[in-house]
């Protein structure tokens, strides 16, 4: 394969992990990135929604050669516990036995992959922001965020991997025929923390996902390394319960005692966190194309930013890194070909998991609290379990394999169809586990 000179933009999850790939093909790799070191600054405080490792992630990490030193920092959580309003607690597997999602430090993990892709050779800059690109010569301009100083840089190729406000996508925006859009959803997030008990160990059970399903809202905890637990508060911005009504320390003692009663002892700190930290939106950015000829390509967020509610933003941006690494063993030095292969393999499949993140966002926050969808998923279980060539559930599917998102998208769909009549069967509460149920969804597959 030709030595290529690669400018990558935005040194974050999915640009360090490019990076070792390139770089481990032989490519002279550079990357600009707009935020100061985040190992020397601390610039993720308090704006961090803790991330979940499933298979896709794994995998792109293993195909790096790095997944062993990423499994030391992450915490396997293999169900959901779910906490009601009265401090009754139930749980559900992710997964089958042994089967997790891994809880892994956002900033933790971004500053290992920029230490490995170092190794690797690769160059990163920061404070550099991309101020313009020529997308026909792949010629990037940066400027210094301290000293002001302007860079020009050649390079044969671009991947803009600088998230979902792209400095690369907003060059490709203003070209003709590039369909856009970005869909803020009505809720936010602010970041919340558990800390551990005095001995270090986790108030919480430790490998598991907690979520207080609230209807509109939601609480959740992911366990960290050192005991705590970080938590996300998903809330809309406007509305009787949101953002907007909560103004004072007493507004938030009021709803977080009248709402989540059995956290508020867990978190001693909560009203300076409430306060203390942002309130972040959530977007969801489509767009393409994400090539230009063999110069420019999107990657990540850049090109297809999602909701984080199957846990799989960060997984299908590794996915990326996978199938970009395929795609660079099948078509060498074709670059033109290479580019237009990736984007349209990956389109379908990240347009895909935007929308199963939104439907899983309901699911969290309204279903998890329903036993009549606690019985459905039970009756999905068992039949699984007994026909595992027949049937595997579509969190299955996106979580615990490689199916294409677009096709296990379309398989959840005729699943939804069959559990619909199974679930309209008389009595379905007493003979969920019964030879005639089994038959029913035989005959309905």
């Amino acid at each position: 394969m030709e030595k290529k000179n690669i400018t990558v933009a935005g040194a974050g999850l999915v640009g360090s992990l490019l990076s070792i790939y390139l770089a481990k093909k032989g490519h002279d790799v550079t990357i600009y990135e707009r935020r100061p070191d985040m190992r020397k600054a601390d610039i993720s405080a308090g704006k961090s929604i803790n991330l979940a490792l499933s298979d896709r992630g794994w995998k792109a990490l293993a195909g790096a050669g790095i997944g062993d030193e990423i499994k030391e920092v992450a915490i396997p959580m293999h169900k959901r516990v779910m906490h009601a309003v009265d401090g009754t607690l139930t749980d559900q597997a992710y997964g089958n036995e042994g089967q997790a999602i891994y809880s892994v430090s956002r900033g933790g993990l971004n500053a290992l992959l920029m230490d490995l892709a170092e190794k690797h050779g690769v160059k990163v800059n920061f404070d550099k922001r991309c101020t313009s690109i020529n997308m026909d010569e792949a010629i990037a301009s940066f400027k210094d965020y301290n000293t002001g100083e302007k860079e020009t840089v050649n390079s044969d190729l671009i991947l803009g991997a600088d998230g979902a406000f792209s400095a690369v996508r907003n060059t490709m925006q203003r070209t003709d025929r590039f369909n856009y859009s970005q869909e803020y959803i009505k809720h936010g997030y602010k970041e919340l923390n558990i800390p551990p008990n005095a001995d270090g160990t986790h108030k919480l059970e430790r490998n598991a996902l907690h979520i207080w399903p609230r209807g509109e809202f939601m609480l959740i905890a992911l366990p960290n390394m050192d005991g705590s637990f970080t938590c996300t508060l998903f809330f809309p911005f406007e509305g009787k319960d949101s953002f907007s009504t909560i103004k004072t320390e007493e507004d938030v003692l009021a709803f977080f005692n009248k709402t989540f009663p059995d956290a508020v002892p867990l978190m001693p700190t909560l009203v300076e966190d409430y306060f203390g930290n942002p309130t972040s939106s959530l977007v969801i950015i489509r767009c393409f194309p994400w090539a230009h000829q063999d110069k420019v390509c999107l990657v990540g967020d850049a090109s297809h930013a999602i909701v984080p509610f199957y846990g799989q933003g960060m997984n299908s941006g590794f996915e990326d890194c996978t199938i970009f690494g395929e795609m660079m063993d099948k078509y060498g030095d074709d670059w033109t070909t290479l580019l237009d292969e990736f984007q349209k393999e990956r389109k379908p499949n990240t347009d895909a998991i935007a929308d199963l993140a939104m439907r899983n966002f309901v699911e969290m926050r309204d279903l998890t609290a329903d036993p009549t969808f606690l019985l459905q998923k039970k009756i999905e279980k068992r039949f699984s379990n007994k026909y595992p060539d027949k049937w595997l559930p579509l969190y299955s599917m996106v979580t615990f394999s490689h199916i294409p998102y677009a096709e296990a998208h379309a398989e959840g769909k005729r699943q939804d169809k069959i559990m619909e009549e199974v679930m309209a069967m008389p009595n379905i509460a007493d003979k969920w586990d019964s030879q005639e149920v089994e038959d029913k969804m035989l005959s309905l597959l």
